[in-house]
C-alpha cells in the first residue's frame, strides 16, 4: 500500500489536516511546519493523489483548446503552432494541463461532451468557433472561456483577443509611403473573415484622401495574380502591394519576375506574417510581424484568471503589430 497523508502526518507529528492544508498550499501553515512536512513527503516518496483532490475541490486542471481537426492546415500553420506552444508553457507553469480537442458543429460534439462532462476547468475557443448554440451552453454550464482572435458576433459581449491587424495595415501603408510608392494594393483572399477585414479597414484608412483604394481578391486560386498583378502595374499605375499572408507574397512576387518587373526598384511588396523563410525570398521580403506566441500566452492568461476568479469582467484585447524591414520594400535595395 502507498504512503497516505496519514503516514506523512506521524512523521511529522501533526494531523492529517494539517497535512492536507499544506498539500492544497494554505498559507495559514507556518513555514517551519510547511517544511517538515515537504521533507517528510520526499522522505517517504509520497506523491498527492490529484484526482481525488480535484474531485473534492471541483476542479480537474485541464484546460481546452478547441480546434478544426479536419482542417490539415491546421497544422502546417507555424503561426498556429507558435500559439499552441505559448498556451501550453503557460498553463503547464500555472499547474493546468492542455487538452486539444475538435471541434464539431453538430450535437453531441466534443466541446458540449467535456462541458457537460465538467472534465475542463476552461476553453479556449477560435472565433470560428463561437456560435450562439455554443454560447448558451457555456453560458448555462458556467464554464470559462476566453476566444482566441476577435469574434464576428457578441465581440463586445465577451472575452477575446487578437492582432491589431487594422494597425497592422496602416503601418504597412505608411512604410511603403515614406519609401516612396505611391499607388499601394492590397492583395486578400477574401475578406469574409474578420481578421481580412480589418486587414482591409485599416489599408483603407491609411489611404483616406490620398489615392484611390484597390483590393485584388484571389481566394484560393492564386493562379488568378499571374495575370492580375501585372495588370494592376500597367494599368492602374500600382507601384506596390500589401498582401494578405506569405503565400500570396510569394505568387505576387512570381507574377512580376516573369513580366520582368523590378522588386523593390519599380514595385514593392510587403506581406503579413513574418514566415521563417521571408529573410531568404530573393528579394528578403518585408513583413508585419504578428506575434502569435503572445497571442497564446495571453489567451491563456486570461482564461486562467478567468478561472481563478481574478478576472470578471469582459475584455478585449490587441496584441501590437510590427514591420520587419527588407529589401522587398526599400527601393535603393537597402535598408
Amino acid at each position: 500500500m502507498g504512503v497516505t497523508i496519514k503516514d506523512i502526518a506521524k512523521q511529522v507529528g501533526v494531523s492529517p489536516s494539517t497535512v492536507s492544508r499544506v498539500i492544497n498550499g494554505n498559507q495559514l501553515i507556518s513555514e517551519e511546519t510547511r517544511n517538515r512536512i515537504q521533507k517528510a513527503m520526499a522522505e517517504l516518496n509520497y506523491h498527492p493523489n490529484s484526482r481525488a483532490r480535484n474531485l473534492a475541490n471541483g476542479r480537474t486542471n485541464m484546460i481546452a483548446l478547441a480546434i478544426d481537426a479536419d482542417d490539415e492546415n491546421t497544422f502546417s500553420n507555424n503561426f498556429f503552432n507558435r500559439s499552441v506552444y505559448a498556451i501550453e508553457k503557460v498553463v503547464q507553469n500555472k499547474g493546468y494541463n492542455l487538452l486539444i480537442t475538435n471541434d464539431m458543429d453538430a450535437a453531441g460534439s466534443s466541446i458540449s461532451s467535456l462541458v457537460y462532462e465538467k472534465r475542463v476547468d476552461g476553453l479556449i475557443l477560435p472565433s470560428s468557433s463561437v456560435r450562439e448554440g455554443l454560447l448558451d451552453l457555456l453560458a448555462a454550464e458556467n464554464c470559462p472561456y476566453v476566444v482566441l482572435g476577435e469574434p464576428a458576433i457578441y465581440s463586445d459581449l465577451l472575452t477575446w483577443v487578437d492582432v491589431d491587424n487594422e494597425k497592422g495595415s496602416r503601418m504597412a501603408v505608411a512604410h511603403l509611403q515614406q519609401q516612396g510608392y505611391g499607388r499601394v494594393v492590397l492583395v486578400v483572399e477574401n475578406t469574409t473573415t474578420v481578421f481580412s477585414c480589418k486587414r482591409r479597414d485599416g489599408y483603407l484608412k491609411a489611404l483616406e484622401g490620398q489615392q484611390p483604394p484597390e483590393v485584388i481578391e484571389c481566394g484560393s486560386d492564386y493562379s488568378l495574380l499571374r495575370s492580375r498583378i501585372p495588370e494592376a502595374v500597367k494599368e492602374k499605375g500600382a507601384d506596390a502591394f500589401l498582401c494578405s499572408n506569405n503565400v500570396i507574397a510569394y505568387h505576387v512576387m512570381k507574377a512580376l519576375k516573369e513580366k520582368k518587373i523590378r522588386i523593390p526598384e519599380e514595385v514593392g511588396i510587403i506581406t503579413f506574417d513574418d514566415h521563417p523563410f521571408a529573410a531568404y525570398m530573393d528579394p528578403p521580403l518585408t513583413a508585419v510581424d504578428v506575434d502569435t506566441y503572445r497571442l497564446g500566452k495571453r489567451a491563456a492568461e486570461l482564461l486562467i484568471g478567468k478561472i481563478q476568479k481574478e478576472i470578471t469582467d469582459k475584455r478585449a484585447e490587441l496584441i501590437d503589430t510590427a514591420v520587419i524591414f527588407r529589401e522587398s520594400s526599400t527601393k535603393e535595395g537597402a535598408i
